[in-house]
């Protein structure tokens, strides 16, 4: 039981998936912890919906990142963090041993979809072989712009695989794609999720995609090169010892399909660029001669 809350305690509600978070309040309801529920019966465009906890943090002002240490004492690490990511990557950076990343994601039926305010995340099952550890796909979302920059430049937007470690530690992992627009190529499984987003367009609504089959998008994924490196989540508590895999291809969105996700999330949900791994925290060198 304590390595269960262990775990919880390392996911915001951003990273925990809806099915994870309420088989969790199954088990903890026998050590007599009792715990809200705001679902309430709402009508949306799709047979199934339901409401999901939005997020208590944002992109903004005085919720934003610059005051994310703020917000709650076990985000200090947003603040005083010296392994936080996102980070700047370039032909210098490390990269995964070839062929030791292998994802695996069966297609799935009534997929769950979320809008949580600052993101939209898809729930799927999926395995993830890497850092000669196997890892269990929590959920997949996006941000806009790219959180991670290469040679100092931003792609349009970034897809993260959160994943948790199968071994059941606490250990998390995410495999990231950066993510081109452009008008004559985008991977289907994406237009077929997205294509739901008018299903969701508030936060805390949630909806189901009939059918997700990403079977080429893994295929390629299996052959990509991966910059490697240990940071953060880039969302509170900005927990550190996260694995990060980041693939070195971009892979493309069609322009309109950006545009009706940029629509929903909003303006940008990217945390800014961290100082270099080991360094002390931007947050504080911005402060020092404040």
């Amino acid at each position: 039981m304590s390595q269960l809350i262990t775990t919880l305690a390392q996911f915001p509600l951003h990273y925990l998936p809806l099915t994870m978070f309420f088989s969790a309040i199954s088990a903890l309801s026998f050590i007599h912890i009792a715990i809200a529920s705001c679902a309430h019966g709402v009508e949306w465009v799709h047979p199934f919906s339901a409401n999901v906890v939005p997020s208590t943090f944002s992109y903004g002002t005085t919720t934003g990142p610059l005051n994310w240490h703020n917000l709650n004492a076990n985000n200090s690490l947003c603040g005083n963090g010296t392994n936080q990511s996102p980070i700047l990557l370039n032909t210098t950076s490390s990269l995964a041993p070839s062929g030791s990343i292998t994802l695996a994601v069966p297609p799935a039926k009534n997929v769950v979809f979320e809008n949580l305010g600052t993101n939209v995340e898809v729930i799927m099952n999926g395995t993830l072989q890497a850092g000669n550890a196997a890892w269990n796909l929590a959920q997949f979302h996006f941000h806009t712009p790219s959180e991670h920059r290469v040679n100092f430049v931003h792609y349009e937007s970034e897809m993260h695989f959160v994943f948790t470690a199968a071994d059941g530690s606490a250990k998390i992992t995410v495999l990231a794609f950066l993510i081109q627009i452009g008008p004559n190529t985008s991977y289907p499984f994406l237009e077929d999720i997205f294509s739901y987003l008018p299903s969701i367009p508030n936060a805390g609504q949630t909806t189901q995609v009939p059918t997700v089959d990403m079977g080429g998008f893994v295929s390629d994924a299996n052959k990509m090169s991966y910059y490697q490196y240990t940071g953060s989540l880039t969302t509170p508590p900005c927990s550190e010892g996260v694995s990060w895999y980041v693939a070195t291809t971009p892979i493309q969105l069609y322009v309109n399909t950006y545009r009706n996700v940029k629509n929903t999330i909003g303006t940008s949900n990217s945390r800014y660029t961290q100082n270099t791994l080991g360094q002390m925290n931007i947050l504080q060198v911005a402060a020092k001669n404040l």
